[in-house]
Formats: C-alpha cells, structure tokens, sequence
C-alpha cells in the first residue's frame, strides 16, 4: 500500500477512526498471487466489478462494424452507382446541354429553282426542370403565361402533365412569333422561371409565280408540310434523336424524305442561372445541314399544267380533276397537278383549328391528291393494255377484225358500242383508233364460236402493267386501284363470274379501278416500247457539307412480257387516233403525237368521269400526258384539249 493512499484516508473527512481506517484499507485489497491481478471489493462485501461482460461487447463491437458497412455501402452506392446521375443533377442545376437544330435541306426543281425557304421564327417554351414547383407558384406563373400568349391555362397544366418526364427539354407553348413580339415576351418573361423564348425556322413554300398575281397551289400536294410530332411520333423516333418540339415532313415529299432533308443536331453546353436562363456558352458542337433535294420537276410546267386544268374545270362548270406530264424513258415527273388544291403555307408553324376544319370538311376534299391517290374506273384507257394482251397471246394479229354493228347480244343482254349502228370492219388500230367497244368484248371474252383472251389473262397482263399494284413513287398515299377476279367476286358479292364482266373489264368498266397515275405508267409503257418504268419526283440529293451529289435512278418494274412488235401495233392505233379517230384535236401540234381517249361510267346519277392519254414526239417520246377531269363527260371534249394546251407549251420549251 502506498504512502499516498493511506494520507488520502488520513484526511478523509466523517467520523472513521483509525481501526476502522485501517481495517477498510486492508479488506479494500488483496492480490492474486497467481495471476499478478488486483481484485476491488467493497466496504460493504457487495461486488462492483465490471458491468459489461464479453458477450455485450461482442454485440457491440458486431453493431458498430454493420453500422460502418452500412454507411460504406451507401458511399459506394452513391459513388459508383448513381455517383454518374447525381454529378450530372448538380452539373444541371448549373450548365445544360441544348440542342441546335440543323438547317433542313431545300428543295429545288430541276432547273434550280427554290421551291422552298427556311424562314426565321421564334417560340415561347417551358423548360418542366426549372418551372416552379411551389403550386401557388407555378399557378401564378401559369396565369401570368396564359395572360401574356392567349393560350388557355388548362393547356399549359396538360402539357406540363403529359411531358413533364421530359425534365431538360423545352416543351413550346406558343410558335410561330414574329420577331417584335418574340422581343416583347422574352423582356416580360425575363424574371419568370422555366421560361425560354427559343429561335428556330419555318418553311416557306413558295407556291406563287411572282408573275402572276393568282397563286399556283397545286405544289402543296407534292411539297407537303412540317407539323408537329404526335405521340406515335415521338415514341417512334425519340431513339433517332427528335425531341417533343421537333417538326417532321406530314406529307409529300417532305415527308418521304425526312431523314434526307431534316439533318443532324448540334449541341451546345450553356451555363444557366438560378431561373435556367442561359448566362454563358461553355462548348458547341455545330449541326450538320440536311441535304438538298432536286425534284425532277419543272416549276413552270406546274405552273402551265395547273393553270389549263383550272381554266378547263371553270369552263365547263366542273371543279376536281388531275393531270400528270411525266418521261417515259425515266420516269421523271415533269408536273403532277390535283385540283382543288391547298396552301401548304397554311400548315407551316402551325394550323388553325377554324383553318383546319375548313379543309377537312370541304366537298371537294381539296387535301386529297387525286394523281396518286383517286382510284377510278379507267374507261377506254384501259384498252391499250387489252390490246397488248390480245396481240402478245396471238388471241388477234395487226389484220384481224370484226363487224362492229352498235353491240353484242348475248341471251336477254345486250352489250353496246359508244355509236350507235357501230364502226363497220375494224382491226385492232381502228379499234384503239376509235375505242370501238365491240371490237374489245371479242378479243375479252369471246363471241360465237371466237374465243377471247378471258378474265384471267386480261387480269394477268393488267398485273404485268401494273395495276391492282402501288406504282412505288416517292410520294405517300398512293391508292394501288383494284384488279377485280372471279374468286374476289364470288367471295365479295356471292355471285359467279359472267361474260358480261369479262366484257366490262375489257372496255375498262365493271369493277375495275386505276389512278392517273397508274394510266401515265402504262401509257408510258407503250411509249417507250414496253417497260413498266418506276416514276418518281425526285432527281438529285445533294451534299453542301461534303461538296457531293447522287442521281436518283430510273429504275424498271417489269419488261418483256409484251413483244416489242405488238407495243408498236398498239403504238400504231394511239397515232391513228390523232390521224383519223377521236384525237383528231392534236393534229395541230406542230409535231406529232398518240393519244387515247377515255370516257368512265361510274353511277347512273352523275356524268361519266373524261380521259385522256398520250404521248409525244410519236417516234421519239419525252413526255406521256395523262388528264383527268372527274364527271367530265368525254375524255375527247374535256380532258384532251388541257392535254393539247399543254404539249404546245412544252415542245415551244423543250423542242427548240
């Protein structure tokens, strides 16, 4: 015991005396000799020795090592996991990264005219991120917006509702600003959160010959227009880049050749303050330009073709009709007009719901492209096509014929020609020559004891040229027309297969449907010497960032299933029909031209829809002219003197 010790109860203070002192301090310790270890004991004998024993250590030891791995782990969650996600959370309340949308590519004709323009044009937007999200708020925010663009409140909530996933991105609110009125905004809007006035384009399609003070619309159906994605839209092409304010082509080749036209975004890293307006430009990445595109079109004959028809539909009190000029060796478009038409203008940054309805509900349906689209029955037209058959199955030769008496009787019906009495003896030339109908219902379906080609050869060679089949332009909506059969005939009206409907099909009646575009095709066909040619409008892509182009190839759909020498017989009747027969009114074109007339029964209650198809020079052919007119009466009297109108414009044009 040390000499401290026994000072320490020296001086303790109560009333202990020495014995007791000392009796304390010898109870107090005592050691074990084995171990070296000193054990306490209290005054009282009670133990007070350790209070926690082995195993609540353990438990304790065991809780602070998970407590350690549990905030360990969490670090490395948030390190390694989502580490990536949060840096960019922070790194976005700072900087963004924002698109610049790329200039979309012009188009051209084939002469280098533009036939459309990128034109300034701002939009007010909301950027979900940044809106506040404090309710009251955002709906003085919201009330303040609607105040300032017109644009009702509960359309600002859904938009916001329904993009809000969409948290960096701009979703527009209201396009289409002029520059002042863009300049006004972005000045009111500069203490509002989440607001971004943004500068973009539109198109501007110029449909207008500055020469003339009528517009010349009938572009609109093959220019088409931008509108805004849908969400079928979005969801298809938010993987390739497009955002919810993008505009994409809706129709015509501004739709066929999107991604041609449309480009590659650039970006750009902005540092944005606490409102998310943009402060700095930290890095760019410049867009690439779409490409441009030259149609195969001449704006001029558009023009010409569209004015001929208009003036040809005003003359005789009608209001829908079509027209194609097209080259037969390449299949190049030279004009395709469908009448009434629009202004493609109208849709450009956005329709209006009165604007929209007006087309929408219009008699006349003047969004519907009739050219590719309008399937009608074909007429007479349809005659070339039967005649190459015949002649090509050896059913008739170049000098068989029969007696053309005003029709055929068969049992209690009676099938009749177009002139009463009939044509007399006519071959095949006269026949086409003439469109002499009994000629047709002896090579179709036979009579007496001549047989005729039948329903299933007239079907397999209207096939061959093309019909019943999408001629593949490059426009969208293209109408495929129908091919009638007998198994669709029985399986649709329950009715067997007559002789009359083989009759009918071999006049180009009955069930049989085509568009105008189909006739150009086959007319075509026959122009050129038998090859079924893919039409298309566009000729040129052109690469301004790489200093390239491509042409658009012609491309052949089918060929040598008609012999070239039996293409010229039929050739041969499409020129006697200019000589001597129904399309005697292109004698006075100062070249020489083959044309067939065609004239469509379609409804006992209105007028026979008018055709006409031909081509020129007649030994060298560059264009094929199909015209349209719908309840025209005769193709002859209706439809061909737009076609004659317009082969003296372009051989004054094309043939100097």
């Amino acid at each position: 015991m040390s000499k401290e010790v026994f000072e320490f109860f020296d001086k303790s203070e109560g009333d202990l005396s020495g014995k007791y002192r000392q009796t304390w301090v010898e109870e107090s310790f005592s050691f074990e000799q084995q171990t070296g270890k000193q054990r306490i004991f209290s005054a009282t004998k009670d133990h007070l020795g350790p209070s926690l024993n082995a195993k609540k250590i353990f438990y304790f030891f065991l809780a602070i090592v998970f407590g350690v791995l549990i905030l360990v782990s969490r670090v490395l969650f948030l390190q390694a996991v989502k580490g990536e996600e949060y840096r960019l959370l922070a790194e976005n309340n700072r900087a963004r990264i924002r698109p610049i949308p790329a200039e979309r590519g012009i188009i051209y004709d084939r002469f280098q005219t533009q036939l459309v323009q990128n034109i300034p044009s701002f939009s007010l937007s909301i950027v979900p991120q940044d809106f506040p999200k404090d309710k009251e708020l955002a709906k003085k925010t919201m009330e303040r917006l609607s105040f300032m663009t017109g644009v009702k409140q509960e359309e600002i909530e859904r938009l916001l509702e329904k993009y809000g996933s969409y948290s960096y991105e701009s979703l527009v609110i209201k396009e289409n600003l002029d520059y002042e009125t863009a300049l006004k905004l972005y000045i009111e809007n500069a203490d509002l959160p989440g607001i971004l006035i943004e500068k973009g384009t539109k198109r501007l399609y110029l449909n207008r010959d500055p020469a003339e003070k009528e517009g010349t619309l009938s572009l609109s159906h093959l220019l088409g227009y931008l509108g805004k994605l849908n969400d079928d839209d979005l969801t298809r092409l938010k993987s390739k880049g497009y955002l919810t304010t993008d505009n994409l082509g809706k129709a015509g080749i501004e739709k066929t050749y999107e991604e041609v036209l449309r480009g590659v975004y650039g970006k750009k890293k902005v540092e944005v303050d606490a409102l998310g307006k943009e402060q700095n430009v930290l890095a760019e990445e410049p867009p690439t330009p779409g490409k441009n595109l030259v149609l195969s079109l001449d704006a001029q004959a558009q023009v010409k073709l569209e004015k001929l028809l208009s003036a040809q539909l005003k003359k005789i009190g009608k209001s829908k009709g079509s027209a194609i000029a097209m080259n037969p060796e390449t299949g190049e478009i030279l004009a395709m007009v469908s009448l009434p038409s629009f202004d493609n203008n109208d849709f450009s940054g956005g329709i209006s719901t009165e604007r929209y309805r007006q087309y929408l509900y219009d008699k006349n349906k003047p969004l519907f492209n009739r050219a590719i689209g309008g399937a009608y029955p074909s007429g007479s037209t349809a005659k070339l096509v039967v005649a190459a058959a015949a002649l090509q199955e050896h059913v008739v030769s170049r000098t068989t014929a029969f007696l053309s008496t005003g029709g055929l009787e068969v049992g209690n019906w009676f099938f009749k020609d177009w002139q009463a009495g009939g044509h007399g003896i006519t071959n095949v030339v006269k026949a086409l020559a003439w469109s002499v109908n009994t000629f047709f219902y002896y090579v179709g379906g036979g009579y007496n004891n001549f047989s005729g080609l039948g329903a299933d050869k007239i079907i397999q060679y209207m096939k061959e040229f093309n019909l019943g089949k999408s001629t593949g332009i490059d426009l969208p909506g293209e109408n495929t027309g129908f091919v009638p059969s007998k198994q669709w005939k029985q399986e649709t009206k329950n009715e067997r297969w007559y002789v009359g409907d083989t009759y009918n099909l071999a006049i180009g009646q009955g069930d049989l449907l085509v568009t105008p575009l189909q006739v150009a095709v086959w007319t075509g066909a026959v122009a050129n010497g038998g090859k079924v040619i893919k039409p298309h409008l566009a000729k040129y892509v052109v690469d301004t960032s790489e200093k390239t182009a491509y042409e658009i190839s012609t491309q052949v759909i089918n060929s040598g299933f008609v012999s070239e020498n039996n293409i010229n017989i039929v050739r041969e009747g499409m020129r006697e029909c200019v000589k001597t027969g129904s399309c005697k009114l292109l004698n006075s074109l100062p070249f020489l031209a083959a044309g067939k007339t065609g004239t469509a029964q379609w409804s006992k209650k209105a007028d026979p829809h008018a055709w006409f198809t031909g081509f020129a020079p007649y030994n060298n052919p560059k264009i094929v002219i199909t015209v349209l007119i719908e309840e025209g009466k005769e193709g002859s009297t209706a439809a061909m003197p737009v076609a004659n109108e317009f082969l003296r414009w372009w051989g004054q044009k094309y043939l100097k």
